[in-house]
């Protein structure tokens, strides 16, 4: 019995060393393609020769939003997401991120944080009111942005408490725990954001299922609404997704 248990926690052990060394393959799966999406222009705001950081941004008479999308990792991937923004003329600026759509680097946690520093800093010297928005991964990025910066508005779609429970559940590991994890740890920031955040969240959605957005419904600042019949990747073409941050962002145009 001594064996089989030395055996098991052996071959426990080794799987948790694979997975901690792949994981960073299964958070970004980022996609090559790689265009200027319609009416952007794509801007270098950084200039190390190693990982410089682009953003594309459309120039728009009202607010910024500056926006950090899923992982994907290619805005050729999230042109739709723009179409209300730019309806309204508001002034966009995406990320574009290192390590995707061919862009020089190597994506992680800490430099994907330290390149949205950037491109939030880059935003505010506009002086506009600056809405921060974030889909999927991306709602780790604007949360720590909105967590480090002054910013007017946060808007949320589908977020995760920690990313590194979703890793917890699915390979059966204590991955929240475990060292050289990326934990992305959402719901932390977010406790230090004094700005309103809309968190919204597809009632069917099957990859970052609802229930770990739920924590941030808690706390005063969030207004959490729930998607009906909205999946992950359809969220956006609901009507009432859409009304949903139309009316959030009013107060500000």
């Amino acid at each position: 019995m001594k064996l089989l248990l030395a055996a098991f926690f052996g071959a426990y052990a080794a799987y948790a060393a694979a997975l901690t060394a792949m994981h960073p393959r299964f958070i970004y799966p980022f996609q090559p393609q790689d265009i200027v999406l319609d009416g952007f222009e794509r801007l270098r705001i950084s200039g190390d020769a190693e990982a410089p950081v682009f953003v594309q941004e459309r120039q728009g008479a009202g607010p910024v939003v500056l926006y950090f999308m899923g992982n994907a990792g290619s805005l050729a991937l999230f042109e739709t997401a723009f179409e209300r923004h730019i309806a309204a003329d508001r002034h966009i600026i995406a990320l574009e991120y290192r390590g995707g759509a061919q862009r020089p680097g190597k994506p992680s946690e800490a430099a994907l944080k330290a390149d949205a520093l950037l491109a939030a800093d880059y935003a505010l010297r506009l002086g506009k009111p600056l809405i921060v928005q974030g889909y999927s991964l991306g709602t780790g990025l604007a949360t720590y942005v909105a967590s480090e910066r002054q910013v007017d508005r946060v808007i949320l779609t589908a977020p995760y408490d920690r990313l590194c429970r979703l890793m917890a559940t699915r390979a059966y590991l204590p991955a929240c725990l475990l060292p050289f994890v990326q934990k992305w740890n959402s719901l932390a920031a977010a406790r230090r954001i004094d700005a309103p955040i809309l968190v919204l969240h597809g009632s069917e959605d099957a990859l970052i299922l609802p229930a770990y957005s739920e924590a941030f419904g808690a706390l005063a600042t969030v207004e959490r609404r729930t998607i009906e019949g909205a999946g992950h990747s359809d969220i956006g073409s609901f009507p009432t997704y859409r009304d949903a941050i139309e009316g959030f962002l009013a107060p500000l145009t």
